[in-house]
């Protein structure tokens, strides 16, 4: 088996919350199913932000190339975040869920394609291979051991 790179294990997460936030955007009313894809979504995504954080970003800000790069990320995380809050607090059953929701998809969307498309390019150049693959390392098992725990 090929041993996987910080790209490739960041972009099978990815994958996994851009499923989840088209599932959850397809569901109405304050049913078992919506919560469920809820409670699924948020854990994917408090895995990846901090095993990202850790393991991707705070590594980047080594280099003074990857500093703006990496603040901006973790700043759209916390935007992330905010929404997250905020659709805990609303009612699912109000219509007022759904539009909250695709607020969140939408942002979580820009963020993983600004992150696919320009910040591994900056990062491809700045971590060497080795790093690479031992970032992958430390992000999967702060990944999965964050998800455990909030699941």
């Amino acid at each position: 088996m090929a041993t996987t790179n910080i790209f490739e294990a960041l972009r099978e997460s990815h994958e996994r919350q851009r499923a989840l936030y088209r599932q959850l955007v397809g569901t109405s009313g304050n049913t078992p199913e919506r919560q469920e894809l809820f409670e699924q979504f948020k854990t994917e995504l408090t895995a990846h932000e901090l095993a990202e954080e850790r393991h991707f970003y705070i590594p980047l800000m080594a280099h003074d190339a990857g500093v703006d790069l990496s603040r901006h990320a973790i700043s759209e995380h916390h935007q992330i975040d905010e929404l997250v809050e905020s659709l805990e607090a609303a009612d699912p059953a109000t219509p007022a869920w759904l539009p909250l929701a695709k607020k969140l998809a939408e942002k979580v969307e820009h963020h993983l394609t600004e992150e696919e498309h320009r910040f591994f390019q900056m990062a491809g150049k700045l971590l060497t291979e080795q790093q690479k693959t031992a970032l992958a390392t430390d992000y999967l098992a702060v990944y999965e051991e964050t998800k455990a725990a909030t699941a």
